[in-house]
């Protein structure tokens, strides 16, 4: 089955109604998604962070507050239960004189495949904007958007599903230089993300100190970045694998995101120790 349909001026209910057809397609000729476990996340889960800027000239300043949650509603798309999660992330106080940033980013992941069936962006950085809604075929390995429809990999994330995707992995045995991939789509094109494992480390933040695996996630070079793996990523050393901190080195200064609270967790969050 062939997806023609654009997305320009489309509205969300029609979205919804329009991707269930090619699942009930799909269905109809044999084709099934994969079946992927996971234990680290369920619906009700909420992080949020406090994102801190420091530079030469400014020093350390509380510059903005993000977070991820899960929706309590099981959203049926085609007869398959999905996930809605929503990351927000914004500048907050004097810093909007400087850089104002109010970006929403959504995604309803089928449960079972914890693959993306909608993305939804819309993003405000210092004056642009940008405003896209991309619909997986994973069936025919398509990505359709409001400009365009892409080929893509099979099994292919967005980028806030990727995320979810890889806290589905067991690190137990993880070895410092073991690197996992995940292809992702954004803005019309597809990327791989390659993340390495860096070790083990105990971090301190305002809600406690955690034991935590230390990953560095590969980042395209261009005008933000500086080096290939410009940012560190901390996250709980338990079954739920939630981010704790997290750091980037920028062009000018730093950013880093630390956790600030968090509830309906899967699991015990057995990483914290005091």
């Amino acid at each position: 089955m062939t997806m023609n349909l654009s997305l320009k001026n489309i509205t969300l209910k029609t979205i919804l109604f329009s991707i269930p057809l090619f699942l009930f397609a799909a269905s109809a000729s044999g084709q099934s998604l994969r079946e992927l476990e996971n234990t680290a996340f369920q619906r009700g889960e909420k992080i949020t962070y406090r994102v801190f800027y420091d530079s030469y000239l400014t020093g350390n300043v509380h510059a903005g507050e993000a977070s991820l949650e899960i929706s309590e509603d099981n959203e049926l798309i085609g007869g398959r239960s999905t996930m809605n999660i929503v990351g927000l992330g914004r500048t907050k106080g004097a810093f909007n004189f400087f850089f104002r940033v109010v970006n929403r980013y959504e995604t309803y992941i089928d449960e079972e495949a914890i693959l993306p069936l909608l993305f939804i962006r819309r993003i405000n950085e210092g004056g642009y904007r940008k405003s896209q809604d991309v619909m997986f075929n994973h069936f025919e390995n398509l990505a359709i958007s409001n400009t365009a429809t892409v080929p893509v990999a099979e099994n292919v994330q967005d980028l806030i599903s990727s995320f979810y995707y890889l806290r589905t992995y067991d690190y137990t045995h993880a070895k410092v230089g073991d690197v996992y991939d995940v292809s992702f789509f954004l803005d019309d094109t597809v990327y791989v993300s390659r993340v390495m494992f860096d070790g083990r480390e105990e971090v301190t933040t305002r809600v406690g100190t955690f034991k935590t695996l230390r990953f560095k996630p590969q980042v395209l070079t261009g005008d933000v970045f500086s080096q290939p793996y410009p940012m560190t990523l901390w996250i709980s050393d338990d079954k739920n694998k939630i981010p704790i901190l997290a750091q980037s080195g920028i062009i000018v200064g730093s950013v880093k995101m630390e956790l600030t609270s968090y509830k309906g967790l899967r699991n015990p969050l057995t990483s914290k120790i005091k």
